[in-house]
């Protein structure tokens, strides 16, 4: 599995941009990818997005950092080294539409599979397995990322949010959902267990 976590100037994948790609090769979690971009010139940028991921609209917009299509590149060369480069983390086809979205907007070859695993779906049946309820908020799932990494005994990620991290934590989600085991070294002190969020 590829884990992987954008930053954008927005949540549409058609009018927004990537700003940034973080990703972790969860067979080989030393082999981690993280570059920035600067917006595509039609792009729209929201002041909200903004305040998530802490770029000004001055980084966004940055011509001394390199394109989307650019970044895109550089990431489709470096998946291909990944044994499995099936996408997954937190909400991984909101990532993948992005990308593929740039790589349509600039006529580039999409080696990757419409299928993703969502960690949303893994925890969830995990806590079912356990006899947990998952939590559930005007009849939704509640079980955001901040309540997964609860549930796994990890901190929640810090704000603002940057892509290398959010691939970084849903990789340790998903190691200790799937194999009951730590994954990366900077989690290491947070012993494996499963809290109710």
């Amino acid at each position: 599995m590829i884990i992987i976590d954008i930053e954008a100037s927005g949540v549409d994948e058609v009018k927004h941009s990537i700003l940034s790609l973080g990703a972790v090769d969860f067979a080989n979690p030393s082999r981690q990818f993280y570059e920035e971009c600067r917006a595509f010139p039609e792009a729209h940028i929201d002041d909200e997005a903004l305040a998530i991921n802490g770029f000004t609209r001055e980084q966004a917009t940055d011509a001394n950092k390199q394109t989307d299509e650019e970044l895109l590149k550089h990431f489709i060369t470096w998946a291909k080294e990944c044994a499995d480069q099936t996408f997954a983390g937190q909400n991984p086809s909101f990532d993948r539409d992005f990308l593929h979205r740039a790589a349509d907007r600039y006529h580039l070859e999409w080696p990757f599979a419409f299928r993703t695993i969502d960690q949303h779906s893994v925890c969830f049946a995990h806590m079912i397995s356990r006899g947990v309820t998952p939590p559930v908020i005007h009849n939704h799932s509640d079980l955001n990322s901040d309540k997964i990494m609860q549930y796994v005994g990890i901190p929640a990620e810090i704000h603002p949010h940057n892509a290398l991290n959010g691939a970084k934590i849903s990789a340790e989600a998903l190691s200790r959902l799937l194999y009951n085991i730590n994954l990366l070294p900077e989690f290491e002190k947070y012993p494996v267990t499963f809290q109710k969020p």
